[in-house]
Protein backbone atom coordinates (compact mmCIF):
# COMPACT_ATOMS: atom_id res chain seq x y z
CA UNK A 1 0.00 0.00 0.00
CA UNK A 2 1.38 3.13 -1.16
CA UNK A 3 1.72 5.78 1.91
CA UNK A 4 -0.58 8.84 0.40
CA UNK A 5 0.60 12.45 1.05
CA UNK A 6 -2.19 14.71 1.98
CA UNK A 7 -0.06 17.88 2.32
CA UNK A 8 -1.20 18.89 -1.82
CA UNK A 9 -4.71 17.24 -1.47
CA UNK A 10 -7.92 19.11 0.47
CA UNK A 11 -10.09 15.31 0.35
CA UNK A 12 -8.58 12.28 1.75
CA UNK A 13 -7.85 9.84 -1.34
CA UNK A 14 -10.53 7.36 -0.59
CA UNK A 15 -13.08 10.12 -0.99
CA UNK A 16 -11.38 12.17 -3.70
CA UNK A 17 -11.27 9.28 -5.98
CA UNK A 18 -14.69 7.96 -5.92
CA UNK A 19 -16.33 7.35 -8.97
CA UNK A 20 -12.76 7.48 -10.94
CA UNK A 21 -12.80 5.18 -14.07
CA UNK A 22 -8.85 5.69 -13.97
CA UNK A 23 -8.09 3.92 -10.50
CA UNK A 24 -11.24 1.76 -10.60
CA UNK A 25 -9.37 -1.79 -10.10
CA UNK A 26 -12.44 -3.40 -11.81
CA UNK A 27 -12.41 -1.65 -14.76
CA UNK A 28 -8.83 -1.99 -15.03
CA UNK A 29 -9.63 -5.90 -14.78
CA UNK A 30 -12.03 -5.73 -17.27
CA UNK A 31 -9.81 -3.84 -19.99
CA UNK A 32 -6.15 -5.23 -19.48
CA UNK A 33 -7.10 -7.37 -22.45
CA UNK A 34 -8.52 -4.49 -24.51
CA UNK A 35 -4.96 -2.19 -23.50
CA UNK A 36 -2.50 -4.93 -24.17
CA UNK A 37 -5.05 -5.49 -27.89
CA UNK A 38 -3.50 -1.57 -28.60
CA UNK A 39 0.12 -2.06 -28.50
CA UNK A 40 -0.23 -5.57 -30.27
CA UNK A 41 -2.29 -4.08 -32.90
CA UNK A 42 -5.13 -5.54 -32.35
CA UNK A 43 -7.38 -2.11 -33.12
CA UNK A 44 -10.70 -3.83 -33.20
CA UNK A 45 -10.72 -5.96 -30.53
CA UNK A 46 -9.39 -3.11 -28.69
CA UNK A 47 -12.31 -1.02 -29.81
CA UNK A 48 -15.25 -2.86 -29.11
CA UNK A 49 -14.18 -3.38 -25.38
CA UNK A 50 -14.00 0.75 -25.34
CA UNK A 51 -17.30 1.13 -27.11
CA UNK A 52 -19.15 -0.88 -24.57
CA UNK A 53 -17.64 1.08 -22.20
CA UNK A 54 -18.68 4.31 -23.47
CA UNK A 55 -22.03 3.27 -23.59
CA UNK A 56 -22.08 2.50 -19.81
CA UNK A 57 -20.19 6.04 -19.01
CA UNK A 58 -21.48 7.98 -21.94
CA UNK A 59 -20.28 11.21 -20.05
CA UNK A 60 -16.80 10.62 -19.21
CA UNK A 61 -13.78 11.06 -21.93
CA UNK A 62 -12.16 7.69 -20.60
CA UNK A 63 -13.46 5.73 -23.76
CA UNK A 64 -13.34 8.49 -26.40
CA UNK A 65 -9.45 8.37 -25.30
CA UNK A 66 -9.05 5.27 -25.33
CA UNK A 67 -10.51 4.99 -28.98
CA UNK A 68 -8.55 7.80 -29.58
CA UNK A 69 -5.33 6.43 -28.40
CA UNK A 70 -6.02 3.61 -30.81
CA UNK A 71 -5.82 5.39 -33.42
CA UNK A 72 -3.04 7.07 -32.45
CA UNK A 73 -1.47 3.63 -32.55
CA UNK A 74 -2.74 2.73 -36.42
CA UNK A 75 -0.79 6.59 -37.34
CA UNK A 76 2.20 5.86 -35.50
CA UNK A 77 3.71 3.25 -37.34
CA UNK A 78 4.42 4.62 -40.83
CA UNK A 79 6.17 7.65 -38.42
CA UNK A 80 3.12 10.00 -38.33
CA UNK A 81 3.09 10.09 -42.49
CA UNK A 82 -0.18 8.27 -42.95
CA UNK A 83 -3.20 10.86 -42.82
CA UNK A 84 -5.73 8.21 -43.54
CA UNK A 85 -6.82 8.09 -39.81
CA UNK A 86 -6.32 11.96 -38.90
CA UNK A 87 -9.86 13.30 -38.54
CA UNK A 88 -10.66 9.93 -36.67
CA UNK A 89 -7.90 10.77 -34.31
CA UNK A 90 -9.41 14.29 -33.34
CA UNK A 91 -13.07 13.24 -33.41
CA UNK A 92 -12.37 11.32 -30.32
CA UNK A 93 -9.95 13.41 -28.86
CA UNK A 94 -12.26 16.34 -28.82
CA UNK A 95 -14.81 14.54 -27.83
CA UNK A 96 -13.02 13.46 -24.39
CA UNK A 97 -12.08 17.29 -24.29
CA UNK A 98 -15.74 18.30 -24.23
CA UNK A 99 -16.35 15.60 -21.53
CA UNK A 100 -13.35 16.13 -19.37
CA UNK A 101 -14.19 19.95 -19.31
CA UNK A 102 -17.90 19.19 -18.49
CA UNK A 103 -16.41 17.46 -15.41
CA UNK A 104 -14.05 19.68 -14.41
CA UNK A 105 -16.83 22.49 -14.91
CA UNK A 106 -18.91 20.71 -12.57
CA UNK A 107 -16.08 19.94 -9.96
CA UNK A 108 -12.49 21.92 -9.88
CA UNK A 109 -11.10 18.82 -7.85
CA UNK A 110 -11.74 16.57 -10.29
CA UNK A 111 -8.38 15.75 -11.35
CA UNK A 112 -9.35 12.62 -13.34
CA UNK A 113 -10.74 15.33 -15.80
CA UNK A 114 -8.17 16.74 -15.01
CA UNK A 115 -5.52 14.08 -16.65
CA UNK A 116 -7.81 13.60 -19.67
CA UNK A 117 -7.62 16.94 -20.46
CA UNK A 118 -4.20 17.01 -20.47
CA UNK A 119 -3.42 14.20 -21.95
CA UNK A 120 -6.03 14.67 -25.29
CA UNK A 121 -4.57 18.08 -25.26
CA UNK A 122 -1.15 16.84 -25.47
CA UNK A 123 -1.55 13.83 -27.76
CA UNK A 124 -3.81 16.64 -30.31
CA UNK A 125 -0.82 18.69 -30.32
CA UNK A 126 1.60 15.93 -30.89
CA UNK A 127 -0.23 15.31 -34.38
CA UNK A 128 -0.52 18.63 -35.08
CA UNK A 129 2.82 19.20 -34.74
CA UNK A 130 4.13 16.30 -36.94
CA UNK A 131 1.39 17.77 -39.44
CA UNK A 132 3.22 21.23 -38.95
CA UNK A 133 0.41 23.00 -37.75
CA UNK A 134 2.23 24.74 -35.26
CA UNK A 135 0.15 27.38 -33.96
CA UNK A 136 -2.66 24.94 -33.30
CA UNK A 137 -0.04 22.95 -31.66
CA UNK A 138 0.97 26.00 -29.68
CA UNK A 139 -2.29 26.69 -28.23
CA UNK A 140 -3.13 22.69 -27.02
CA UNK A 141 0.37 22.26 -25.86
CA UNK A 142 -0.97 25.27 -23.62
CA UNK A 143 -3.58 24.03 -22.52
CA UNK A 144 -2.43 20.78 -21.68
CA UNK A 145 0.31 21.81 -19.84
CA UNK A 146 -2.66 24.16 -17.58
CA UNK A 147 -4.23 20.85 -16.88
CA UNK A 148 -0.65 19.17 -16.48
CA UNK A 149 -0.33 21.87 -13.68
CA UNK A 150 -3.44 21.51 -12.07
CA UNK A 151 -3.44 17.55 -12.16
CA UNK A 152 -0.12 17.49 -10.11
CA UNK A 153 -2.05 17.86 -6.72
CA UNK A 154 -3.35 13.83 -7.44
CA UNK A 155 0.26 12.57 -8.35
CA UNK A 156 0.43 10.74 -4.93
CA UNK A 157 -3.01 8.87 -5.53
CA UNK A 158 -1.39 6.90 -8.90
CA UNK A 159 1.49 6.42 -11.06
CA UNK A 160 -1.15 7.46 -13.83
CA UNK A 161 -0.68 11.43 -13.27
CA UNK A 162 3.04 10.79 -13.26
CA UNK A 163 2.95 10.31 -16.94
CA UNK A 164 2.21 13.99 -17.98
CA UNK A 165 4.76 14.93 -15.42
CA UNK A 166 7.73 12.98 -16.23
CA UNK A 167 7.77 13.79 -19.93
CA UNK A 168 7.68 17.70 -18.96
CA UNK A 169 10.15 16.94 -16.54
CA UNK A 170 12.53 15.65 -18.99
CA UNK A 171 11.46 17.38 -22.17
CA UNK A 172 11.11 21.23 -20.77
CA UNK A 173 15.22 21.17 -19.79
CA UNK A 174 15.33 21.40 -23.51
CA UNK A 175 12.54 21.50 -25.48
CA UNK A 176 12.80 25.18 -26.17
CA UNK A 177 16.20 24.39 -28.62
CA UNK A 178 14.67 22.18 -30.16
CA UNK A 179 11.14 23.84 -30.57
CA UNK A 180 11.73 27.68 -30.72
CA UNK A 181 7.86 28.11 -31.15
CA UNK A 182 7.31 26.89 -27.20
CA UNK A 183 8.97 29.14 -25.38
CA UNK A 184 6.43 31.45 -24.82
CA UNK A 185 4.19 28.77 -23.32
CA UNK A 186 7.57 27.10 -21.32
CA UNK A 187 8.06 30.70 -19.70
CA UNK A 188 5.08 30.22 -17.59
CA UNK A 189 5.98 26.41 -15.71
CA UNK A 190 8.63 25.69 -13.98
CA UNK A 191 11.90 24.54 -15.98
CA UNK A 192 12.52 20.53 -15.81
CA UNK A 193 14.68 18.26 -14.68
CA UNK A 194 15.47 15.47 -17.03
CA UNK A 195 17.13 12.81 -14.83
CA UNK A 196 13.78 13.43 -12.22
CA UNK A 197 11.54 13.17 -15.65
CA UNK A 198 13.41 9.34 -16.83
CA UNK A 199 13.18 8.27 -12.52
CA UNK A 200 9.10 9.32 -13.06
CA UNK A 201 8.89 7.57 -16.38
CA UNK A 202 10.43 4.68 -14.90
CA UNK A 203 7.75 4.75 -11.44
CA UNK A 204 4.76 4.93 -14.17
CA UNK A 205 6.31 1.78 -16.70
CA UNK A 206 6.51 0.02 -13.46
CA UNK A 207 3.50 0.51 -11.89
CA UNK A 208 0.86 2.36 -13.68
CA UNK A 209 -1.68 0.35 -15.83
CA UNK A 210 -3.13 2.79 -18.35
CA UNK A 211 0.47 4.87 -19.18
CA UNK A 212 2.92 2.26 -18.60
CA UNK A 213 3.81 0.90 -22.24
CA UNK A 214 3.69 4.58 -23.64
CA UNK A 215 6.11 5.08 -20.42
CA UNK A 216 8.20 2.36 -21.67
CA UNK A 217 7.96 3.51 -25.39
CA UNK A 218 9.36 6.79 -24.65
CA UNK A 219 11.85 5.39 -22.05
CA UNK A 220 13.26 3.22 -25.04
CA UNK A 221 13.15 6.43 -27.42
CA UNK A 222 15.27 9.08 -24.32
CA UNK A 223 17.62 5.96 -23.30
CA UNK A 224 19.02 5.21 -26.71
CA UNK A 225 19.05 8.80 -28.21
CA UNK A 226 22.31 10.57 -28.67
CA UNK A 227 21.41 12.89 -25.53
CA UNK A 228 21.03 10.16 -22.83
CA UNK A 229 23.60 7.61 -24.83
CA UNK A 230 21.84 4.36 -22.59
CA UNK A 231 22.20 1.90 -24.96
CA UNK A 232 22.03 -0.83 -22.86
CA UNK A 233 19.31 0.54 -20.98
CA UNK A 234 17.45 1.04 -24.24
CA UNK A 235 17.45 -2.41 -25.35
CA UNK A 236 16.75 -4.32 -22.46
CA UNK A 237 12.95 -1.78 -22.79
CA UNK A 238 13.09 -2.44 -25.89
CA UNK A 239 13.26 -6.25 -25.96
CA UNK A 240 10.67 -6.14 -22.90
CA UNK A 241 8.11 -4.38 -25.66
CA UNK A 242 8.92 -6.96 -28.14
CA UNK A 243 8.62 -9.79 -25.76
CA UNK A 244 5.10 -8.12 -24.57
CA UNK A 245 3.71 -7.29 -27.72
CA UNK A 246 5.36 -9.46 -30.75
CA UNK A 247 3.00 -7.95 -33.38
CA UNK A 248 4.04 -4.39 -32.50
CA UNK A 249 6.13 -2.66 -36.09
CA UNK A 250 7.14 0.29 -34.17
CA UNK A 251 8.26 -1.55 -31.05
CA UNK A 252 10.10 -4.26 -33.52
CA UNK A 253 11.68 -1.80 -35.65
CA UNK A 254 13.17 0.18 -32.66
CA UNK A 255 14.29 -3.28 -31.44
CA UNK A 256 16.14 -4.35 -34.25
CA UNK A 257 17.79 -1.07 -34.82
CA UNK A 258 18.95 -1.01 -31.26
CA UNK A 259 20.23 -4.54 -32.09
CA UNK A 260 22.14 -3.51 -34.58
CA UNK A 261 23.56 -0.64 -33.09
CA UNK A 262 25.18 -2.82 -30.38
CA UNK A 263 26.56 -5.67 -33.27
CA UNK A 264 23.45 -7.61 -31.52
CA UNK A 265 23.40 -9.33 -35.67
CA UNK A 266 21.39 -12.46 -35.06
CA UNK A 267 18.86 -10.88 -33.22
CA UNK A 268 18.82 -8.09 -35.81
CA UNK A 269 18.34 -10.60 -38.32
CA UNK A 270 15.64 -12.35 -36.67
CA UNK A 271 13.59 -9.59 -35.65
CA UNK A 272 14.33 -8.05 -39.32
CA UNK A 273 13.32 -11.20 -41.43
CA UNK A 274 10.26 -11.03 -38.74
CA UNK A 275 9.11 -7.72 -39.70
CA UNK A 276 9.37 -8.55 -43.33
CA UNK A 277 7.44 -11.70 -42.81
CA UNK A 278 4.76 -9.47 -41.26
CA UNK A 279 4.85 -6.86 -44.11
CA UNK A 280 3.96 -9.22 -46.55
CA UNK A 281 1.19 -10.81 -44.56
CA UNK A 282 -0.09 -7.24 -44.24
CA UNK A 283 0.09 -7.35 -40.49
CA UNK A 284 -1.36 -4.03 -39.51
CA UNK A 285 1.02 -1.75 -37.89
CA UNK A 286 4.06 -3.06 -40.45
CA UNK A 287 4.55 -0.60 -43.17
CA UNK A 288 7.26 0.55 -46.00
CA UNK A 289 9.23 2.41 -42.98
CA UNK A 290 9.67 -0.75 -41.03
CA UNK A 291 10.39 -2.69 -43.80
CA UNK A 292 13.50 0.21 -44.95
CA UNK A 293 15.09 -0.42 -41.44
CA UNK A 294 14.92 -4.42 -42.02
CA UNK A 295 15.88 -4.51 -45.25
CA UNK A 296 18.91 -2.24 -44.47
CA UNK A 297 19.75 -3.83 -41.49
CA UNK A 298 19.83 -7.48 -43.68
CA UNK A 299 21.99 -6.17 -46.84
CA UNK A 300 24.43 -5.27 -43.93
CA UNK A 301 24.84 -8.65 -42.64
CA UNK A 302 24.51 -10.50 -45.77
CA UNK A 303 27.31 -8.17 -47.20
CA UNK A 304 29.47 -8.26 -43.96
CA UNK A 305 28.97 -11.39 -42.48
CA UNK A 306 27.81 -14.10 -44.49
CA UNK A 307 29.74 -12.90 -47.31
CA UNK A 308 26.63 -13.43 -49.95
CA UNK A 309 26.66 -10.38 -52.68
CA UNK A 310 23.58 -11.59 -54.29
CA UNK A 311 21.46 -11.35 -51.00
CA UNK A 312 22.73 -8.47 -50.19
CA UNK A 313 21.99 -6.41 -53.37
CA UNK A 314 18.49 -7.72 -53.39
CA UNK A 315 18.05 -6.34 -49.59
CA UNK A 316 19.77 -3.43 -50.52
CA UNK A 317 17.22 -2.71 -53.75
CA UNK A 318 14.49 -3.32 -51.72
CA UNK A 319 15.98 -0.70 -49.41
CA UNK A 320 15.49 1.83 -51.70
CA UNK A 321 12.59 0.60 -52.90
CA UNK A 322 10.96 1.24 -49.30
CA UNK A 323 12.81 4.53 -49.11
CA UNK A 324 11.30 5.90 -51.81
CA UNK A 325 7.74 4.81 -51.32
CA UNK A 326 8.28 6.83 -47.87
CA UNK A 327 9.79 9.39 -49.59
CA UNK A 328 12.68 9.39 -46.98
CA UNK A 329 15.50 9.88 -49.77
CA UNK A 330 17.66 12.71 -47.88
CA UNK A 331 20.14 10.30 -46.01
CA UNK A 332 20.65 7.23 -43.94
CA UNK A 333 19.79 3.96 -44.94
CA UNK A 334 18.63 5.49 -48.30
CA UNK A 335 22.18 6.78 -48.88
CA UNK A 336 23.98 4.26 -47.44
CA UNK A 337 22.10 1.36 -49.40
CA UNK A 338 23.03 3.10 -52.80
CA UNK A 339 26.85 3.58 -51.53
CA UNK A 340 27.01 -0.10 -50.16
CA UNK A 341 25.91 -1.24 -53.70
CA UNK A 342 28.17 0.98 -55.55
CA UNK A 343 31.25 -0.46 -53.70
CA UNK A 344 30.43 -3.83 -54.71
CA UNK A 345 29.92 -2.58 -58.31
CA UNK A 346 33.59 -1.52 -58.20
CA UNK A 347 34.26 -4.46 -57.04
CA UNK A 348 33.20 -6.25 -59.65
CA UNK A 349 34.49 -3.84 -62.29
CA UNK A 350 30.78 -2.66 -63.35
CA UNK A 351 31.13 0.79 -63.73
CA UNK A 352 28.55 1.53 -65.23
CA UNK A 353 26.10 0.35 -61.86
CA UNK A 354 28.92 2.01 -59.86
CA UNK A 355 28.77 5.23 -61.29
CA UNK A 356 24.90 4.94 -61.23
CA UNK A 357 24.72 4.35 -57.53
CA UNK A 358 27.38 6.96 -56.63
CA UNK A 359 25.07 9.65 -58.34
CA UNK A 360 22.26 8.80 -56.26
CA UNK A 361 24.93 9.40 -53.25
CA UNK A 362 26.18 12.64 -54.62
CA UNK A 363 23.00 13.67 -55.49
CA UNK A 364 21.38 13.24 -51.82
CA UNK A 365 24.27 13.17 -49.86
CA UNK A 366 25.20 16.62 -47.66
CA UNK A 367 28.23 18.29 -49.74
CA UNK A 368 30.27 18.41 -46.87
CA UNK A 369 30.14 14.66 -46.10
CA UNK A 370 32.47 11.74 -46.26
CA UNK A 371 29.95 10.63 -48.81
CA UNK A 372 29.71 13.24 -50.74
CA UNK A 373 33.35 13.72 -51.23
CA UNK A 374 33.39 9.88 -51.86
CA UNK A 375 30.89 9.40 -54.66
CA UNK A 376 32.55 13.30 -56.28
CA UNK A 377 35.96 11.68 -56.39
CA UNK A 378 35.10 8.32 -58.13
CA UNK A 379 32.76 9.76 -60.76
CA UNK A 380 35.26 12.41 -61.67
CA UNK A 381 37.86 9.87 -61.58
CA UNK A 382 35.62 7.22 -63.89
CA UNK A 383 34.60 10.77 -65.82
CA UNK A 384 38.48 11.23 -67.00
CA UNK A 385 39.17 6.87 -67.99
CA UNK A 386 35.31 7.46 -69.80
CA UNK A 387 36.74 10.83 -71.86
CA UNK A 388 40.26 9.19 -72.42
CA UNK A 389 39.15 5.69 -73.59
CA UNK A 390 36.43 8.09 -76.24
CA UNK A 391 39.19 9.92 -77.22
CA UNK A 392 41.62 6.76 -78.34
CA UNK A 393 38.48 5.41 -79.66
CA UNK A 394 38.28 8.09 -82.44
CA UNK A 395 41.91 8.73 -82.49
CA UNK A 396 42.01 4.95 -83.72
CA UNK A 397 38.95 5.42 -86.03
CA UNK A 398 40.26 8.39 -87.53
CA UNK A 399 43.62 6.50 -88.41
Amino acid sequence: MKKIELDNVDIAPAALTSGWLLTNQDIQIELDGAVQNIYNSKHDKAERQFRSLGRRYPHHPMPDFLLGLSTWWKILPSNTLNKQYDKVFYTYMDSAIAKGEKLYEADNKNYEACFFLAAAYSFSARLQAERHELRKATVNSKRALDYLELSKEANGLSSEFLFGQALFNYYASWIALEHPFLRPILLFFPKGNRQLGIQQLRNVADNAFYTSTESKYFLLRILGSERENQQEAALAVAKDLVTRYPDNGPFAREYALLSFEQSRFRECERISLDILDKLNQGYPGYEELSGRYATYYLGWIQQTKYKNRTKAKEYYQRCIVFSELTELTQGGYYLYANLNLAKMAVDENNTTAARRYYQVVLDKAERTSALYQEAKDYLKQTQRAATSSSSKQAYSRAQ
